[in-house]
């Protein structure tokens, strides 16, 4: 395979897919290329005959450009920017002390760096109710992902009592909202790399940083089928052993304490504009995959619906790629067989670096999913 033989002599930073090993035929691939290897790459695409878009010729201006012209530390919080994690932090207090009857923060643990690992539990008091676990930036990089998050929270917040779907979610489900997973590595790509993915845990016997947390979890962790997530270098790189990472133990002390209550799971991701839930370190279907099939369906089709964003659905080992050890095969493993992972927007026109512009439709959008797949999880799960 050409591009595994190139990206054997070249340092190539897959987008998408996330690793080489998960190129196949036919695969569409983005990938990253420093500015000295370019000629050298376009040459060796060139000879090999092999169809290719330079789609950033300067990253570093598609950087400042994501921020839309304006302020790059804006001091102010706001939904419609990209905010870096002390604004994200001084907002979750803020929300739970301006809607203490809906909102409440908790704190789950700390992660590599120490920093703390802020929840937002979002519903009204009343009894033991279902609850929804979503997280959003597990991979750092991907921006949009925690923005989702933030908007989420401000929708179930200004809506309810107005809304009437909103209402009627609020009333009888609670939701656990973790606005970034990766704080260490989120605040890595706003200091020092804007394209860094992984947490900053320090590898043994290696000096490459990292712990890719959506490969570290307890779901056929670190399986043969992936050997090459054993290197400390990749970016999939899936830790020293499974649960190996505080923010991975953070999250699975929380929702194992929770797991007679908590009926759905849901993990923000980007880019490629997908709806994907169990199994992604098997090919076999789930035991509900007819249900899961259904309502991805009907979450897919409320979310085009609005402006006609096309997103395709299915199983993750099917529809992108097999892997292991991620936090959507745990949780359905745990019994929460309601479990999805959204790749919002783009297709790869901007990748990781979704314009500021682009905010308020994506979160528009995915929020009528994520109403959706709530309802399913209000109106079935026992």
């Amino acid at each position: 395979m050409f591009l595994k033989d190139l990206a054997a002599k070249v340092q190539l930073d897959f987008w998408k897919p996330d690793s080489v090993h998960h190129i196949g035929i036919g695969t569409d691939v983005d990938f990253r290329v420093t500015s000295d290897q370019t000629s050298y790459v376009q040459t060796m695409l060139e000879q090999n005959r092999t169809h290719y878009e330079i789609l950033f010729h300067d990253l570093q201006e598609e950087i400042e450009k994501q921020f839309d012209g304006g302020i790059h530390f804006h001091k102010k919080h706001s939904y419609t920017r990209y905010n870096d994690w002390e604004k994200i932090a001084a907002w979750t207090e803020r929300m739970a002390k301006i809607y203490p009857k809906l909102i409440s923060r908790l704190e789950i643990g700390k992660t590599y760096e120490n920093r703390t690992m802020y929840l937002l539990k979002v519903g009204k008091e009343s009894g033991r109710k279902k609850a929804i676990f979503m997280e959003c930036g597990v991979h750092a990089r991907e921006w949009i992902s925690p923005a989702f998050c933030q908007w989420f929270v401000k929708q179930a917040a200004r809506r309810y009592g107005k809304d009437k779907v909103m209402t009627k979610l609020l009333d009888n489900l609670n939701f656990y909202v973790l606005p970034v997973f990766n704080i260490d590595g989120y605040a890595w790509t706003w200091k020092k790399d804007r394209m860094w993915r992984k947490n900053r845990a320090k590898t043994s016997n290696s000096e490459c940083i990292g712990v890719d947390l959506n490969r570290n979890f307890k779901a056929h962790w670190g399986s043969d089928t992936e050997f090459f997530a054993h290197e400390p270098c990749m970016e999939v790189y899936c830790g020293p052993s499974a649960e190996s990472e505080p923010e991975t133990k953070a999250v699975t002390n929380f929702i194992r304490d929770h797991i007679f209550i908590i009926k759905g799971y849901i993990s923000v991701h980007s880019y490629s504009q997908l709806l994907l839930f169990p199994y992604g370190y098997s090919e076999k279907q789930a035991p509900n995959h007819d249900t899961l099939n259904e309502v991805a369906k009907g979450a897919v089709d409320a979310l085009s619906s609005l402006y006609n964003t096309k997103y395709k659905y299915g199983p993750i080992a099917t529809t992108i790629y097999p892997c292991s050890g991620s936090t959507v095969d745990w949780a359905y493993d745990e019994g929460i067989k309601d479990s999805y992972v959204f790749e919002l927007r783009d297709q790869g026109r901007h990748g990781f670096l979704l314009p500021e512009s682009k905010i308020r439709p994506t979160c528009k959008e995915t929020m009528l999913a994520v109403q959706y797949i709530a309802n399913h999880i209000l109106t079935s799960a026992p």
